[in-house]
């Protein structure tokens, strides 16, 4: 069964346009294939980081100072 796709229009610098269509060559893909994998694999990264946001939500904030003081105390810096 065929996926639905959408179609955009995107605009790319010259150079970069050169790279993908060689890539895509190269790897016997479309550009449109790379871009999508590239796209996917950047917003699961995103939502990796929003679900360690999420985690630690619940954690008291420390002010700079308050840091610097207690590294200082430490020994740290």
């Amino acid at each position: 069964m065929a996926s639905m796709t959408k179609k955009a229009t995107v605009y790319f610098d010259p150079d970069i346009h050169r790279i993908l269509r060689h890539k895509a060559a190269e790897m016997e893909r479309s550009i449109s294939d790379i871009i999508n994998d590239a796209l996917k694999a950047e917003l699961a990264q995103d939502m990796e980081d929003l679900a360690a946001f999420k985690a630690r939500e619940k954690e008291p904030t420390v002010s700079y100072e308050n840091l610097l003081k207690k590294l200082k105390a430490d020994g740290k810096i």
